[in-house]
């Protein structure tokens, strides 16, 4: 969502983060699991916290810092 909410196709992202298109892919349909340190990565591109990218709150960080919740 945040990835297509940019306008980023996944070979960008990919790139950005060290990981093949391929398991971008996986990790957007749930399917490979993984890494802490990409899981970090993600995080920090997307200026989020690792728990809104596994579900675990609705709290995200905007670009200025400041914690917010979804409204998504």
């Amino acid at each position: 969502m945040l990835r297509e909410k940019r306008g980023i196709i996944q070979e960008i992202l990919a790139g950005k983060l060290g990981i093949t298109q391929q398991m971008s892919s996986k990790y957007e349909r749930d399917i490979g699991v993984i890494k802490v340190d990409i899981l970090k990565r993600i995080a920090e591109y997307f200026n989020v916290t690792t728990d809104y990218l596994l579900g675990l709150s609705d709290i995200k960080r905007n670009l200025a810092g400041e914690i917010w919740k979804s409204e998504t």
